[in-house]
This record gives C-alpha cells, sequence and structure tokens, in this order.
C-alpha cells in the first residue's frame, strides 16, 4: 500500500428502481487537503461514500482507496477511517468496550482506545453507555473509531452534526492537522459556513453528477468574477442606468446592489452619464454557501415552500 492514499472514484453508476443515484461520476480526493464533498439531499453523497467502502456495489464504474478497492484491503481502517452513521453502535456497551471491540478486529493494541479517547476528548467519558451519549458524543466517539487505525486516509459524513461551539472549532483543527500530516481528508457536510472554515478543495454533485471539482478559492474568485457591490442613495435611478446599458442588477441590501457584466470602469462612466452618485464601488465577496446554492439550485430534489398565513386566509 502506497503511503500516499488517495480516494479515486471512476465511472461510478448506480440506479434504485427509476432512481439513477449515481451517474457515470469522477473525482480524485487528493492527499495533503481537506476536501469537502457537497450537495443536495438525494444528490449522491451517501451512496458514494458506501461504494468506497464496498457496502453498495456500483452498476458500473469503480472506487479504489491507495489505488485498491477497499474490500481488497488487509487491515482496512489502518488506511481508510471512515464515519458515515455516529448513531451506529452497540448503545449497552461503554465508549472504550465499543472501541476496544473494533480495535480488536484490526489486530490494534488496546493502548490505542485510550489514545483516541483523549484524542476526541472523551476519556472521562469512557466508561459511560455510548447509547447514553449525546448527538455530539456519538459524533466525537465516531471520528475516535475512525481514528484507530492511524490511517492515511478518512471519510467523514456530516461530521459537525450536534457539536457546540467549542466541538466544531476543535473538529476544524483536527481536519486541518490530519491534511497537513499529508492525509486525504473527505468531508461531507451540508453546513457550509463549517465547511469553508475548514476545505481547500470542494467537489460539488447534484443528481448523481459532479458539478464543480476546484479549489475553495477557484471556486469563490469565479462565481465572484464579474460581480459588483454598488452602494447608492440613488438606487432605482442607478438600476436603471445600468440596465439600459445591459447590465443586470440585483438588489442586495438598504442602498445597495449587486451589478453583473459590465466591468468597474463602465459602471462609473454610465451612473456618472446618468447624474447618479454612488458612495461604494468594489467586487462583491462570495461565501460557499452563496456558491453552492447558485451552482446547485437546479438539482435540488426535494423543496419546500413557504408557510402560508392560514388566519389571514381565513378572514380574507
Amino acid at each position: 500500500m502506497r503511503d500516499d492514499v488517495g480516494i479515486e472514484v471512476d465511472g461510478l453508476s448506480r440506479r434504485y428502481g427509476t432512481n439513477q443515484a449515481l451517474d457515470a461520476m469522477n473525482f480524485t480526493v487528493q492527499p495533503g487537503r481537506v476536501t469537502g464533498f457537497i450537495g443536495p439531499n438525494g444528490a449522491g453523497k451517501s451512496t458514494t461514500m458506501r461504494v468506497v467502502l464496498g457496502l453498495v456495489a456500483p452498476d458500473a464504474g469503480r472506487a479504489l482507496v491507495g489505488g485498491r478497492p477497499y474490500r481488497s484491503l488487509a487491515e482496512p481502517l489502518r488506511v481508510l477511517g471512515s464515519l458515515l452513521d455516529a448513531g451506529a453502535l452497540q448503545p449497552s456497551r461503554t465508549a472504550h468496550d465499543h472501541l476496544l471491540w473494533i480495535a480488536h478486529t484490526q489486530g490494534l493494541q488496546a493502548k490505542r482506545v485510550d489514545e483516541v479517547l483523549a484524542a476526541v476528548g472523551l476519556t472521562s467519558a469512557a466508561r459511560r453507555r455510548a447509547g447514553d451519549f449525546s448527538l455530539g458524543m456519538r459524533q466525537r466517539l465516531g471520528i475516535a473509531a475512525a481514528l484507530l487505525g492511524d490511517p492515511r486516509a478518512l471519510m467523514l459524513d456530516e461530521p459537525f452534526n450536534g457539536l457546540d461551539p467549542e466541538g466544531i472549532q476543535w473538529i476544524r483543527g483536527l481536519l486541518r492537522s490530519l491534511a497537513d500530516q499529508g492525509r486525504t481528508v473527505l468531508v461531507s457536510s451540508h453546513l457550509m459556513s463549517e465547511l469553508e472554515g475548514a476545505a481547500d478543495h470542494v467537489i460539488v454533485i447534484g443528481r448523481g453528477r459532479v458539478l464543480v471539482d476546484a479549489s475553495v478559492h477557484e471556486l469563490l474568485a469565479g462565481v465572484a468574477a464579474g460581480r459588483v457591490t454598488l452602494r447608492t442613495a440613488a438606487p432605482q435611478a442607478a438600476a436603471d442606468a445600468l440596465g439600459r446599458a445591459g447590465a443586470t442588477v440585483q438588489p442586495a441590501g438598504p442602498d445597495t446592489l449587486t451589478v453583473s457584466g459590465m466591468a468597474g470602469p463602465e459602471i462609473v462612466a454610465t451612473l456618472n452619464a446618468a447624474s447618479v452618485a454612488f458612495t461604494e464601488l468594489g467586487t462583491q465577496r462570495v461565501t460557499l454557501e452563496q456558491a453552492y446554492l447558485g451552482l446547485t439550485q437546479d438539482t435540488v430534489q426535494y423543496r419546500g415552500t413557504a408557510p402560508t398565513d392560514t388566519a389571514a386566509e381565513a378572514e380574507s
């Protein structure tokens, strides 16, 4: 097994009845960085992770860990540690015994259990029944299990769920430290603000296909390119003038507009010609959440509607 253990997904396809969960999906997760794996519910994230772990067989394609199928690894937890479901434990077992049982299946020494419990902050809860743990504590226990084999690659599904602010700060630091050690780290999450503070790279998927595979910096810069924030005391006059000149203008707050399709100097010239004063003009900062929503808006399968005011409707 090579020391640099990457995760390779090559042409994965998987159908459940009429639902095409994965559609010729391709990507590679590189060592030495935290890669965010994001997409709407039903996009195929969990199915992909389960295929990587050999829990689901693809209809076509393959998934490799360090160049080999996960099922072929003699000591898989020493190669890829994973957390798919923090609730997948025997509730009557203590945290220590839960990890000890896993360690024994991999030929790991008992002292490793104490090491990972300390690493995730659960030493004082080691003898408590895992079934009595809060969601955040179960997440920490699941991460401890993923770390047991000191693997070169980790794959974590929604690791931020249930964690308090201190826990979120801790796991950000943990992910960063693991990547800095040259390990491969793949993290699926719906919490874009937390992922933006941890990830170097993102793979965005929708309806079983890869939409974007890029660094966070490249993604945000690409989305922000050509979008300018304009502050003016006359937003309607500014919007009218810029719209006539061919720009796309959207309100972004009180006295603030977002202008697309027109460079800064041209915006200035257009506003000056229309005698519209402004106080600020600058490149718009885009968050990972904004970029994600823009990229996946056409691939959302489960979309709710705004609640209606039934009392008002009854009165009318």
